[in-house]
């Protein structure tokens, strides 16, 4: 394989004869020369390759050709650049457009689009500085991911997509099905032993139910794959699919489960300060001013801690601020985090104990039985970046929690089993990969950081 424009830029010496392939993102001309910026998606930063004005005959044709989007092959000799902005360029002794790109059709001919047009063109728009930052980013941070649980002796495990546990208890989830649904109108008659798996089943809302059995057999695992919630929201927070970061660990308590919570975003956000940098400062340049600053100081802070109660205390006290009211009982809301780290305690922060009616079935009732040994962390500028608890791992308080919020207790019988047959204290937590990617990059839509968005009435390819 040939060298990437970074690995030109970075390691090959100048007076090398190389060869550039990529896609034109400008070209301009002067009256001694033709600049062509060519981007091959390997880093931010564009080779400029320099045309003599003197071209003609077939290299004047590909030149003509060679328009923003086409892709092409330069090759040509590396050479310090004079210019500013650059650290080398390349004096081109010959051109091939490979593919063209008509202007007249191209639709990224303009520097600068919305990222509502850009939305449009999913298929298109990562051939942008903006999504190719974030995909270069999101890489870093999915590879970031396994390393963290690797290098900490975790072992990964894949979970089922398709479930007949509803993990959350909420029952937003798409059914599979292969029924005849259009019989299944007509006659308004279901018969599951008719389906292929004989019973109700549906995309999984989450990894963890199943992830908690390879918990209570090797000690530390986690599950990182795509999640589908059913939900009806069009906001800027929310997919349909969506990918969930679960590790779960045993013999553990909700201590363990916070200390590895705080580690986790600290190693991710380290990670992503240290190895992209150049696509960090692009947003901050562009989408987000103060962004490098902000995920600085929160490798660098300590992170506060707060019971639910406590939080809600403080919120009451500036209870005119909010569009949302805050009261004991309430989903602590973005606005409400928001305020708690960065108005009241100027950092992450962690808050535990949350009631057990705004929780899932799953949680560890504390002795107050109000509430649960739950905890999420919030970090300034966004808010809950990760939820998690220590698990109910008593088989007698499970069963009659799952009764009170009449769950089918047959669904989960294998979930009970794990509680009658060398049970353990454990514990873990879940990160929406997406939500990570929201705070790491500054964007503000969570469409805009996963590369084929699902969302109500959006599933275009």
């Amino acid at each position: 394989m040939i060298p990437t424009v970074k690995e030109f830029l970075s390691t090959v010496p100048e007076g090398q004869n190389v060869m550039v392939k990529g896609w034109v993102r400008t070209k301009r001309q002067t009256k001694s020369a033709t600049f062509v910026e060519v981007n091959d998606g390997s880093s931010m930063t564009n080779m400029q390759c320099v045309f003599d004005q003197e071209s003609s005959g077939s290299e004047a044709e590909a030149l003509e050709k060679a328009t923003t989007g086409a892709s092409v092959a330069v090759e040509g000799i590396l050479i310090a650049s004079p210019g500013s902005g650059q650290k080398a360029e390349v004096k081109a002794k010959s051109l091939r457009v490979i593919g063209e790109a008509p202007p007249d059709t191209y639709p990224l001919q303009k520097k600068a689009h919305s990222l509502e047009f850009l939305r449009e063109i999913s298929h298109l728009r990562p051939r942008t500085n903006t999504f190719g930052a974030i995909a270069r980013v999101r890489n870093r941070m999915a590879f970031a991911v396994h390393q963290f649980f690797q290098e900490r002796g975790f072992f990964y495990v894949h979970t089922p997509l398709i479930t007949a546990s509803d993990a959350e208890g909420a029952g937003a989830m798409f059914q599979v099905t292969t029924l005849d649904l259009e019989r299944v109108a007509k006659t308004g008659i279901v018969d599951y032993d008719k389906d292929f798996f004989g019973k109700p089943s549906f995309l999984t809302v989450s990894g963890q139910l199943n992830v908690e059995t390879y918990c209570e057999a090797l000690g530390r695992v986690y599950t990182f794959g795509p999640t589908f919630r059913a939900e009806n929201s069009n906001t800027t927070r929310h997919l349909s699919e969506f990918w969930m970061i679960e590790p779960e660990i045993a013999f553990a308590e909700l201590e363990d489960n916070i200390t590895l919570a705080k580690d986790f975003i600290q190693y991710l956000v380290k990670t992503a300060l240290a190895d992209c940098a150049e696509d960090l400062a692009f947003f901050d340049a562009r989408i987000q001013p103060g962004l490098v600053a902000s995920l600085s100081k929160v490798v660098s802070d300590s992170f506060s801690r707060m019971t639910y109660t406590e939080a809600v205390a403080e919120l009451e006290k500036h209870k005119a601020e909010f569009e949302f009211e805050p009261y004991w009982g309430c989903d602590l809301q973005s606005e409400h985090e928001k305020f708690l780290t960065e108005k009241v305690v100027g950092g992450p922060l962690v808050v535990t104990d949350y009631p057990k009616e705004i929780k899932a079935f799953y949680m560890k009732q504390n002795p107050d039985e109000k509430t649960v040994a739950a905890m999420d962390v919030l970090v300034p500028r966004f808010g809950e970046i990760i939820g998690g608890s220590e698990r109910e791992w008593r088989l007698d308080l499970l069963e009659k929690r799952i009764e009170e919020l009449g769950l089918n207790k047959d669904n989960y019988w294998w979930y009970l089993d794990l509680r009658r047959f060398g049970s353990t204290p454990h514990a873990g937590f879940g990160l929406g990969f997406e939500r990570l990617l929201l705070y790491v990059t500054g964007m503000t839509n969570i469409r805009d950081v996963i590369p084929f968005p699902r969302a109500p009435r959006l599933a275009d390819f």
